[in-house]
């Protein structure tokens, strides 16, 4: 990687990544790619280039390639799940339309293309135990329908076209910085806004569903590694399982309370929330990641909870 399209470098991911990239491989070869209403602002903005970049526009994209000689696109626009389900249509505009811009972007300018993929790509027929590699997905949701295509579709262009397309099935992913943005995980990262706010926190999902999670950090490493890896070791290329940690609400709250013994949490069950849940795994088996490509998360439930914790806490209390 030389000069990086970061497309939807605002969002959840796409803001911590953008940064750590630009450390990495030089503040002046990543291009944050936006959308008009979700400029970057602040250190994004001010750090890098940026670029209107929307994925619903080829010529767009094309054009910003071309300026910036761009080889590599990490592509994280997309609906999350619960906004999905309101939205399909526009969910599968911009998660597979949107992809099939990007793609033919790549295939003429040479291009290796990041998208992830989603836990949310398999289904309730899915083992949810040590879920494999290759597995039956079927999923219910646009959302996880989205998912596969996107999966199944870089696939294709690696094995007709020659384009480097690689992805990752993230799980639930955590982060300090960036706000809840409608996903079926989010209750794993208001949960601590709530405990360092001093605030009862009342959880979406049943006691006892348990979901694969993620920190940030280990999301940013799985996701620039993958990229960086040696193309030979590579017999998967789309949908690598990553895990880090999986647990049920209960849990988390347990661990938070060690440090917040006054901290309260009830349950008010979304039905929609906890039916997407109910069809996702329960801990997804990452042995082809790590074996392809050297996967290793840094972070468990208790080092991420400490620092989570201590970083939230500076940030909204000084």
């Amino acid at each position: 990687m030389k000069n990086i399209l970061i497309i939807g470098s605002t969002g959840q991911i796409g803001s911590e990544l953008t940064m750590e990239l630009r450390r990495r491989y030089g503040y002046d070869n990543v291009v944050a790619g936006y959308i008009t209403g979700a400029e970057p602002k602040g250190e994004l903005r001010e750090s890098g280039p940026m670029a209107m970049a929307d994925v619903t526009d080829g010529d767009m994209i094309a054009e910003v390639v071309k300026k910036y000689d761009i080889d590599t696109i990490y592509n994280l626009a997309a609906l999350l799940s619960v906004v999905a389900e309101s939205k399909p249509r526009l969910a599968w505009r911009i998660g597979i339309d949107g992809l099939w811009n990007i793609l033919e972007v790549a295939r003429e300018n040479n291009c290796a293309v990041f998208t992830p993929s989603s836990i949310g790509s398999f289904g309730l027929s899915t083992p949810h135990v040590r879920t494999p590699q290759d597995t039956i997905q079927r999923p219910r949701t646009i959302y996880g329908v989205s998912k596969v295509t996107t999966e199944l579709l870089s696939d294709y262009y690696y094995y007709k076209y020659g384009v480097d397309t690689r992805s990752v099935r993230f799980p639930g992913i955590i982060s300090y910085l960036t706000p809840p943005g409608g996903g079926t995980t989010d209750y794993a990262v208001d949960i601590f806004y709530s405990a360092v706010k001093g605030e009862k926190f009342i959880c979406p999902l049943k006691q006892g569903t348990l979901l694969d999670m993620m920190y940030m950090p280990d999301a940013l490493k799985a996701a620039i590694t993958l990229m960086e890896a040696n193309p030979e070791r590579l017999v998967h290329h789309n949908g690598f399982n990553v895990a880090a940690m999986s647990f049920a609400p209960e849990t988390i709250y347990a661990e938070i309370k060690k440090h917040k013994p006054d901290f309260e949490m009830e349950y008010d069950v979304d039905p929609l929330k906890q039916s997407i849940a109910e069809s996702w795994p329960d801990k997804m088996n990452d042995i082809c990641a790590r074996r392809e490509w050297g996967w290793a998360p840094l972070y468990d439930i208790r080092t991420m909870t400490i620092d989570m914790l201590n970083k939230l806490d500076k940030r909204l209390n000084g």
